[in-house]
């Protein structure tokens, strides 16, 4: 999940439980016996949700039904989509291996991540390297961070980076391809003051 959808989604979550909680809060204590609040739309803890005026207000007119089963509808999908969302994983869980006998081996793929950071971080010039593997188990795809050092050239790392540090995982895996997706930043740093 981008940052941008995790941060939408937390405060969805977020509000939607704020709702949630304040109204079930308050009808919780307008059940203990509590006076309704001013917004509350009941009286007191007698009153019913509907009416029987109010459930049947609309019953006669055709159009009602078809538009209440609509937007449940709407809805339903829209949080099954949600929820799919959420639970999709982002992370390659294991790489297949071909071993050359026929049979096959699985690497895991926080172990190929754990590797592809460790050797990225040996590089001169990263001061910090993170990888993710995404795709398919027989063909996963790279993304790698680095913060650069402010005297690291960033052609030399990302050529370094392609021969090493990909060879290595891509030879260590015996895959035929190893894509990456590589995003350089450099790391903040003061200016020094020369007297």
């Amino acid at each position: 999940m981008t940052a941008v959808l995790r941060t939408v989604n937390r405060v969805l979550l977020a509000l939607v439980g704020l709702v949630l909680l304040a109204v079930g809060g308050a009808v919780l204590a307008v059940g203990l016996g509590a006076p309704a609040p001013s917004w509350w739309i009941h009286g007191n803890r007698h009153d019913v949700l509907l009416s029987d005026s109010e459930r049947t207000h609309w019953r006669d007119q055709g159009w009602w039904w078809p538009v209440v089963i609509a937007a449940l509808a709407v809805l339903l999908l829209l949080a099954l989509w949600w929820l799919t969302a959420v639970l999709r994983r982002r992370r390659l869980g294991a790489v297949l291996v071909d071993t050359g006998d026929g049979a096959g081996a699985q690497v895991r793929g926080r172990a190929l991540e754990n590797a592809l950071t460790a050797d990225a971080e040996t590089l001169d010039g990263v001061s910090r390297a993170r990888a993710r593997l995404k795709g398919r188990r027989t063909a996963p795809t790279a993304r790698i961070r680095l913060q650069l050092e402010p005297h690291a050239d960033p052609e030399t790392t990302l050529d370094h980076l392609t021969r090493q540090t990909l060879g290595h995982a891509r030879d260590a895996a015996g895959l035929a391809s190893l894509p990456a997706e590589v995003r350089m930043r450099a790391v903040k740093h003061r200016e020094e003051r020369v007297s």
